[in-house]
């Protein structure tokens, strides 16, 4: 794997990436480490430059003590392994790792807008024309890594980043998965699983529809659609799929179509994720390049 020259934006450096952690053996010594730029589970991520390269990245350093008290060495491994032969605009470039005795190092892209989260935070809840944007990029996205057989399975406003033009990113793959089968496993966030995981009855790549649907309605009114002060009572709303749409804000009643539509208890049902790119709601309000400019 090379990091792109400094000349190139980040957009056009994928075609000259050789993708091969092979072919070097990356060290700290590579990078000039900057600022913090966040924290997680199991660490800390930097502000980083390559040095041969002038390249600014994200340099995110997990603790192996602490992946392995929580026993998410396997699942960490499949996630790079994922992520790394991801190519899309709206998903965040892993372009390699490498390890010490006490860490593992990972080599991300640079998010330069930061995180979706607080953005959402700060604004409370976005225009619609901001909400559709963001939904078209994340549907094309979906529909990449669903070609690829890849089902994401955590989609949600702390797993998405935003790019130096303003483009959104999806940068967590931590419970994502590759199959060609249907799968069983109940993971992902409580407000954002969709009914057939709450049953713990098999689930496919149709996980995704839901949870954009609900991150759809968060964007919108600035809570996810099924939120109440208990588990027991969000996982009953879920399973009733018990969707409200309060008065304040104002959202259009198109915007509500498309919400209904992939919040669907029967999975097949669910809108399709093409059918979504064509939808009125879309095709009136989401910027065509998938930028909302901040």
């Amino acid at each position: 794997m090379a990091i792109a020259a400094e000349n190139q934006a980040p957009q056009e450096k994928a075609s000259s990436e050789v993708s091969a952690t092979e072919t070097r053996r990356w060290t700290l010594n590579d990078f000039d480490i900057g600022k913090p730029l966040g924290r997680g589970k199991f660490g800390h991520v930097y502000l980083a430059r390559e040095k041969r390269s002038n390249h600014i990245v994200a340099l995110k350093v997990l603790f192996k003590s602490q992946l392995q008290q929580s026993q998410v060495e396997h699942q960490l491994r499949r996630e790079v392994e994922i992520q790394s032969h991801l190519r899309h605009p709206n998903i965040l470039r892993l372009y390699g790792y490498f390890y010490d005795q006490k860490r593992v190092y990972l080599i991300l892209e640079y998010a330069a807008k930061g995180e979706l989260y607080k953005e959402l935070q700060k604004c409370k809840y976005f225009s619609e024309r901001r909400a559709a944007t963001y939904v078209v990029s994340l549907a094309r996205a979906l529909i990449y890594c669903h070609g690829k057989h890849v089902i994401h399975r955590d989609i949600k406003p702390e797993n998405l980043l935003i790019g130096a033009q303003g483009e959104l990113k999806i940068a967590d793959f931590g419970w994502s998965v590759h199959t060609f089968n249907r799968r069983r496993t109940m993971c992902g966030t409580l407000d954002y699983l969709p009914p057939e995981m709450v049953e713990s009855v098999e689930h496919d790549a149709s996980v995704d529809i839901w949870s954009l649907g609900v991150l759809c309605y968060e964007f919108l009114y600035g809570v996810p659609p099924f939120e109440a002060k208990e588990h027991s009572d969000t996982y009953r709303r879920i399973v009733q799929v018990d969707l409200k749409f309060p008065p304040k804000p104002i959202v259009s009643a198109q915007a509500k179509d498309l919400i209904s539509q992939m919040l669907v208890k029967d999975s097949a049902e669910r809108l399709p994720l093409h059918k979504l790119l064509e939808h009125p709601w879309i095709v009136q309000n989401a910027e065509p390049s998938g930028v909302y400019r901040i």
